[in-house]
C-alpha cells in the first residue's frame, strides 16, 4: 500500500470521526433524541459530555455499570501500560481486590445462597420436587432452606413473546391515534373499516387467556425438568453443595453456581448432560469452520490492497483503477471497511453458538462468546491478514517451529500499513458508537412509520462479548508492531483515548447493566494480553535474527518462557479468586449478617426468587399501554 492511499484512509476516517462527534453533540440536546442518547437519564440536565465523562470517578462507574463496567474501562488504560510486567500483575491484583471488596460490601444476594442442581434422578411415581426435597433434607439438613423446580415452558414463552409484540403494536397504534387525530374507526385516514386497535385488543385478550391456560396445564401436568434451584441458609452451605460431589454417580446430582435471578437464561434447562456434551463438540467444530471461512474473506480483502492483484482479478476495471483517487480509495480505505463490516456480524454468531451449548445464564453465554470472539479475532483478523497478505501459501510457517520467529519477523511488518488503516477505520466505528447510528436510524424510521416504533423505555445493555475482544486486538497490534513498525502506536493510542471517554459516557447515559459478574471478564483480558506479549517476544527474536545479531536474539529467548511462567504464577495467585470465594470470606460474611433482622425478610423472598417469569401472572389493562 502506497503512502498516499494510507493518507487518504486517515483523512477520511478522521473527518468522519469529527463529523459523528459533532452530530452527537448537536442531537443529544434535542428532546426527540433523548430516548436514543440518554435512555438511562432522560430527565438529567444536558451538559458537555466530554468534561462530564472525565469527572466521573471509578466509584461512579461502579454504581452505574457494576464491576464489569469498571473492568471494561480499565482495559483501555491497562493496554497503554501493558509494556511493564509490573503493570500486568498490579492490574490483576487490583481487579481481584475489587472483586473481594465487591463481595464483602454487597447486600445479601440470591445467587450467593443458591445452587443449580441438574441431572436429578427420579423414579416412577416420584416427582422431581419430592426427590430434591428428600435428598437435601437428608444430606444438608442443617443448611437447606427451599427449592424451585424448573418446568418446561417453551410453548408458554412463545405465547408470551407474541403477547409482548401485540402489546407493543397496540401501544404504538394508540399513540398514533392520539397524535394524528384520526377518528376511532380509522388509522392514518387509510383504513376506514378495520378497527386495528380493536383487532389487536381482542387478539391480546385471547393470547392472555391462552397463557393462563398453559400456565395451569404446566403446573397441573407436572411438566418438570430434572433441574432445580436449591437455596440454603448460608453462603457457606451453598458453597459446600457446589464443591463437594453429591452422589457416587458423577453424572447425577450435578451442582453449579446459580446466576442472579434476572440473569437466568431459561430456555435450555431441558438439555441433558449428553445433549450439552454433544452441543459443545458441534459448536467447537462450527467455530473452527467459521474461522476457516473467514480466512478466505481475509485473503480477498488483502487482495484489494494490491493494485496488481486487483487488475488481474478485474481486468475490465483497469482504466478506472488507474485514476489516482479511485486507486487510493480502493487500496487504502475499502479493504479495512469491508473487514470491519463483515466482522461486525460475527459476535452475534458466536453468541448463538454459546447459547446452543446450554449455558443457563446470559452472563455465562456472553463470557463464552467473548472467549470465542477473542480466538476468532486473533486468527481471522490478525494472523489471516498477516499470512495471506505478503505471500500466499504462508500457512506452512507453523510446520517448522525453528523458523517461526524469522518468518513472522518478515510477514508481520509487511502488513503494517494495512493494520494502520484498520485502526483508523476503527476511529469511525467507535465514533458511531457515540452517535448510536443504528439506534438513531431505527428511531427515525419509527418516527416516520409510527406503527413500527421501537420500545425506547428499556435501555440497551453493553455487549461485552464483542467489545472486549476488539479492544484486546488493538492491544495486540500495539505490542506486535512496537518493534517492527512503531508508526502504528499513535493511531492505537488515539483509539484507546477515544474508547475510554466514549464508553465512560455510554455506560452512564445509554447502557444499563443486564448482569454483574463481579469482574469475571478480567481473566480473559489477562490471557489475551499474555498471548500478545509472547508473540511480541517471538517477533523480536526473529527481527534480531534477520539482522544477524545472534547474541541479542539469544538473550531474548528466555523472555517468552519467563512470560509463560509469570502467567502460571498469576493463574495460581489470582485466578481462584474469580472462580470461587474462600471459606474465610464466606463464613466471615455469614457471621456479619446472621443477627441482622432484615435477613428474615431476605430468606422469605428467597423462596420465590427463582420462579420462572413465564409462570407469573400476566394481565393487560384496557386503560393502559403497558403489560404487567
Amino acid at each position: 500500500m502506497i503512502l498516499s492511499a494510507l493518507a487518504t484512509s486517515v483523512g477520511i476516517n478522521l473527518g468522519l470521526t469529527v463529523l459523528l462527534a459533532a452530530a452527537y453533540t448537536l442531537l443529544r440536546r434535542r428532546p426527540p433524541y433523548v430516548g436514543v442518547y440518554s435512555p438511562r437519564r432522560p430527565y438529567a440536565p444536558p451538559e458537555p459530555w466530554l468534561p462530564a465523562a472525565w469527572r466521573r470517578t471509578e466509584a461512579d462507574v461502579h454504581a452505574a455499570a457494576g464491576l464489569d463496567g469498571v473492568v471494561f474501562l480499565r482495559i483501555f488504560v491497562f493496554s497503554i501500560r501493558v509494556f511493564a510486567a509490573a503493570a500486568v500483575v498490579g492490574e490483576y491484583k487490583y481487579i481481584s481486590g475489587k472483586r473481594l471488596e465487591y463481595f464483602m460490601t454487597s447486600k445479601p444476594l440470591p445467587q450467593h445462597f443458591t445452587v443449580l442442581v441438574r441431572a436429578i434422578p427420579v423414579t416412577n411415581g416420584v416427582s422431581v420436587s419430592d426427590a430434591v426435597d428428600k435428598f437435601f433434607k437428608e444430606y444438608h439438613s442443617s443448611t437447606y432452606l427451599s427449592h424451585t423446580v424448573v418446568h418446561q415452558t417453551g410453548k408458554l414463552r412463545r405465547l408470551l413473546n407474541d403477547a409482548e409484540n401485540i402489546c407493543t403494536k397496540l401501544a404504538n397504534l394508540k399513540s398514533v391515534r392520539r397524535t394524528s387525530g384520526d377518528p376511532p374507526g380509522k388509522f392514518l385516514g387509510i383504513f376506514g373499516r378495520n378497527d386495528l386497535v380493536g383487532k389487536y385488543q381482542k387478539r391480546l385478550e385471547d393470547l392472555e387467556e391462552n397463557v393462563r391456560m398453559e400456565q395451569s396445564d404446566t403446573t397441573r401436568s407436572r411438566q418438570e425438568v430434572p433441574a432445580a434451584f436449591v437455596s440454603f441458609r448460608s453462603r457457606y452451605g451453598a458453597a459446600n453443595a457446589i464443591y463437594i460431589r453429591q452422589s457416587d454417580k458423577p453424572t447425577e446430582w450435578q451442582t453449579e453456581h446459580a446466576p442472579d435471578p434476572h440473569d437466568v437464561y431459561w430456555p435450555f434447562f431441558s438439555t441433558s448432560f449428553m445433549d450439552r456434551w454433544i452441543s459443545k463438540f458441534v459448536v467447537s467444530v462450527a467455530s473452527i469452520l467459521l474461522i476457516l471461512v473467514f480466512l478466505l474473506v481475509s485473503a480477498f480483502v488483502q487482495g484489494l490492497t494490491y493494485m496488481e492483484q486487483l487488475e488481474t482479478w478485474l481486468p475490465f476495471l483497469k482504466n478506472i483503477l488507474e485514476i489516482a483517487v479511485v486507486s487510493q480509495l480502493v487500496t487504502g480505505y475499502l479493504p479495512s471497511v469491508i473487514l470491519h463490516f463483515l466482522s461486525s456480524y460475527v459476535p452475534s454468531i458466536m453468541k448463538l453458538f454459546s447459547t446452543m451449548q446450554g449455558f443457563i445464564s446470559v452472563s455465562g453465554i456472553e463470557r463464552s462468546a467473548c472467549n470465542k470472539m477473542l480466538r476468532f479475532t486473533i486468527w481471522s483478523v490478525f494472523f489471516a491478514n498477516v499470512l495471506t497478505g505478503s505471500v500466499l501459501g504462508q500457512l506452512e510457517i507453523f510446520l517448522d517451529p525453528k523458523e517461526i520467529p524469522k518468518r513472522l519477523a518478515v510477514v508481520v511488518p509487511a502488513q503494517a500499513s494495512f493494520f494502520i488503516t484498520y485502526v483508523v477505520t476503527s476511529w469511525t466505528s467507535i465514533a458511531s458508537e457515540l452517535t448510536q447510528t443504528a439506534a438513531l436510524l431505527f428511531h427515525l424510521w419509527g418516527s416516520c412509520a409510527k406503527c413500527c416504533k421501537r420500545d425506547e423505555s428499556k435501555p440497551p445493555s453493553m455487549h461485552y462479548h464483542s467489545e472486549i475482544p476488539r479492544v484486546l486486538l488493538f492491544g495486540l497490534l500495539g505490542l506486535t508492531y512496537f518493534i517492527v513498525s512503531p508508526l502504528i502506536l499513535p493511531f492505537v493510542l488515539v483509539y484507546f483515548c477515544l474508547g475510554y471517554f466514549i464508553y465512560r459516557n455510554q455506560l452512564f447515559n445509554v447502557y444499563s447493566p443486564k448482569y454483574d459478574t463481579g469482574g469475571r471478564f478480567w481473566p480473559i483480558v489477562h490471557g489475551g494480553t499474555i498471548f500478545s506479549l509472547v508473540l511480541m517476544h517471538v517477533i523480536a527474536i526473529g527481527v534480531f535474527g534477520l539482522k544477524k545479531l545472534p547474541l541479542a536474539s539469544s538473550l531474548l529467548v528466555p523472555l517468552p518462557v519467563l512470560t509463560l511462567l509469570f502467567n502460571e504464577y498469576c493463574r495460581n495467585r489470582f485466578l481462584p479468586i474469580f472462580e470461587a470465594y474462600s471459606t474465610e470470606s464466606l463464613i466471615k460474611k455469614d457471621r456479619e449478617e446472621e443477627s441482622k433482622p432484615e435477613m428474615a425478610e431476605f430468606f422469605s423472598n428467597l423462596v420465590n426468587a427463582y420462579c420462572d417469569p413465564a409462570m407469573k401472572p400476566i394481565q393487560h389493562s384496557s386503560n393502559s399501554d403497558d403489560r404487567t
